[in-house]
């Protein structure tokens, strides 16, 4: 392993680039995890975690160690011609439709079943409780092969953007352990908190439909930091959305405090 990279600004550069993309591009990582293990029993749901992001670096860093085989996944292996629409499809946009797909269905899913209210039923039935568990190797296999459906344009970048292995390898390392520090944290406050997990699961179907769109060649062009536009535009609205959610928890919470400390008469008496 030749370290004499690390002496050149252009590696350095190079590594602070695919960490900031790969931490930024991580998010919907960690909230399809997220929602994911919430289907876990409660004492499986932490290894369940670990598990999930120590198989998807394996998986990137698989993914990495063909370059050469990366260049071609954006290659067309047929091309679609309606006339007012013509498209080459790739397996990078194959991979994009099917897993865009997957998410657009959790999603919706998801919401079903919370609006089905499945989640307390199952406080309360074996049967339901029976029915919304999914097992630990489902969990880890499905978070594993979707990270590499997240993560696909993000390693087709770090292959344009350097020239060395070990580079690429210790940026997808610093996020996946970025990653593992902060996920019980942000799964727990997701699956604790209803109007959280609704919104993730908004955001999960909104890039659910944004892959599916860019698998089938439909974007803007226009990109920032390496990613399509449209993509940011999501990521700020979410945000956007989430800061807003949790000023109405403060507030609600508050408006709470006050109450119990300043009863009305009416409720003293």
């Amino acid at each position: 392993m030749d370290l004499s990279i690390f002496a050149t600004p252009e590696a350095w550069i190079s590594l602070v680039t695919l960490i900031f993309l790969e931490i930024v591009l991580g998010v919907d990582n960690l909230v399809f995890i997220a929602i994911t293990t919430g289907r876990l029993p409660h004492d499986k749901q932490h290894i369940g975690r670990i598990l999930g992001l120590v198989g998807a670096f394996f998986g990137r860093a698989a993914f990495l160690c063909f370059a050469s085989f990366l260049v071609h996944l954006a290659t067309p292996l047929f091309t679609i011609d309606l006339g007012f629409y013509t498209h080459g499809v790739s397996v990078r946009d194959l991979v994009l439709f099917c897993g865009g797909a997957y998410l657009i269905y959790k999603g919706i899913d998801e919401v079903r079943d919370m609006l089905a209210l499945t989640e307390l039923k199952a406080e309360h039935s074996e049967e339901h409780k029976d029915a919304r568990l999914i097992s630990l190797p489902q969990a880890v296999g499905t978070i594993v092969v979707m990270d590499l459906v997240f993560s696909i344009d993000s390693v087709i970048t770090a292959v344009g953007l350097a020239n060395h292995l070990i580079i690429m390898v210790i940026a997808v390392l610093f996020a996946i352990v970025l990653m593992i520090v902060f996920i019980d944290f942000i799964s727990d406050f997701i699956n604790s908190h209803p109007e959280m997990k609704i919104l993730a699961l908004t955001f999960i179907t909104v890039i659910g439909i944004l892959l599916v769109l860019d698998g089938l060649g439909i974007n803007s062009g226009f990109e920032v930091f390496d990613m399509h536009a449209e993509k940011l535009m999501v990521y700020f609205a979410m945000v956007f959305a989430f800061v807003l959610e949790l000023i109405q928890m403060s507030y609600n919470r508050r408006v709470a405090d006050f109450r119990v400390e300043h009863p009305k008469e009416d409720d003293a008496s």
